[in-house]
């Protein structure tokens, strides 16, 4: 039966008087003086002290076990002791992302969330811990962007902690803790220009990546594993089905992002550049392991491939190839918006300023919402305003006043 036990006293009955009282114990002056013990839904005895004068605590503590047992909300304490640190290893290690991505998610927290939470367990963060590292990470300066993704991962594993009852509830979510607010930034497209300078610039092994990028919207790692069988002439089409990207610093095939493979219209254009390409520069047979580094071998005959033969690497890729080729064009100072990834938007630029639908530019760059797509690029929308004019006018009257819906 649960119940507060003083630990300083004991009960007696003094068989003469008939009174019952109470004397001292051997504990009596030491450690805590309250004893809180009660069973727990699965029938194992537990309890906590408490010190001398805080019975009420002691007792509340009591009431609100015995609430939370009937009301379905009881945590083992001894669950919430787990460190951070560790809990979050196996949250990583349990999660079913891609292992780049997990490698990448493993990364930041060992960067930027452990070194503040690797003392605590998972029960003893609380909402002002996570506002003091959300500042420290600001007075760090690190972008608000970074900032949201980091607090998203902080955030999820304390759901995993509430999941498994380790805690009742998730620290990130209390009202006290302002959560980060991402910046959207505008893209800034390049002009043609700057495009063709770069390719005139790159060496000619690798100039092929800009017509892909520029004339299909391909990402960096899906024209590193770009093929000519997927190719499709007759269809005038080409098959996005694979990247090639690094995990553990090993070169492997993978699916496209988040595994959204895709058909994407080939201009004539681009396939007259890759013929032309294809003869000076035959396709390479390349056998690299699908998804991770133990996983099936897949021979895929490829396009580009690095100076030796081997696969692209995008980090050796932008760091000795694509780099110098931006000295070279005359970009300055070059920031991320000058990556690989500019082909992409310059690929959105153009279709939107054609008047392609953004459910068929989400389609052709892989998004799996058009809204991101829409989010992303409406400020390269061309202006609807004269189109607008010119339907009303034509609607609601002609340039004859008291011809049309309106008089004058």
């Amino acid at each position: 039966m649960a119940h507060v036990q003083d630990r300083w006293f004991r009960k007696v009955v003094d068989p003469d008087a008939g009174k019952a009282g109470r004397e001292r114990t051997a504990l009596y002056g030491t450690g805590d003086r309250y004893k809180v013990r009660y069973l727990d839904p699965d029938g194992r005895e537990r309890s906590k002290t408490f010190p001398d004068r805080k019975k009420k605590d002691a007792d509340d503590f009591l009431i609100a076990v015995e609430n939370d047992k009937r009301e379905g909300k009881y945590l083992d304490p001894n669950r919430g002791r787990v460190g951070f640190v560790a809990f979050a290893e196996e949250w990583v290690a349990a999660q079913t992302f891609d292992y780049t991505t997990r490698e990448r998610i493993g990364g930041r927290l060992r960067v930027q969330v452990y070194p503040f939470f690797e003392r605590k367990s998972v029960g003893s963060v609380k909402p002002g811990d996570v506002q003091a590292w959300l500042r420290s990470l600001q007075d760090a300066g690190v972008s608000p962007n970074y900032r949201v993704l980091l607090f998203t991962h902080l955030s999820s594993i304390f759901n995993a902690a509430v999941d498994d009852k380790r805690i009742l509830e998730n620290p990130c979510q209390a009202k006290s803790v302002s959560r980060p607010q991402a910046e959207r930034k505008k893209i800034v497209v390049w002009p043609r220009e700057r495009a063709s300078a770069v390719r005139d610039a790159l060496p000619d092994r690798f100039k092929v990546a800009v017509p892909i990028g520029a004339g299909c919207g391909l990402r960096q790692g899906e024209i590193f594993g770009f093929s000519p069988d997927d190719l499709d002439r007759e269809a005038e089409s080409i098959n996005v089905v694979r990247q090639v990207r690094l995990v553990g610093n090993q070169p492997v095939f993978a699916p496209p992002k988040r595994g959204k493979t895709r058909t994407v219209p080939l201009p004539g254009a681009v396939l007259r550049e890759l013929d032309a390409y294809a003869e000076r520069f035959p396709p390479t047979e390349l056998t690299l392991p699908w998804v991770h580094p133990g996983g099936d071998p897949v021979t895929v005959r490829v396009y580009m491939v690095d100076h030796d033969g081997t696969a692209c690497r995008r980090g050796a890729f932008n760091l000795r190839v694509w780099r110098p080729a931006l000295a070279r064009a005359g970009v300055v100072s070059p920031t991320r918006d000058d990556g690989m990834h500019a082909l992409r938007h310059l690929y959105a630029s153009v279709l939107l300023d054609v008047g392609e639908s953004v459910k068929a530019l989400a389609e052709y760059l892989g998004h799996s919402d058009p809204g991101f797509t829409l989010r992303t690029y409406t400020h390269l929308l061309p202006s609807s305003h004269e189109r607008t004019r010119r339907a009303i006018d034509g609607f609601l009257g002609s340039e004859d006043p008291g011809d049309g819906l309106v008089a004058a």
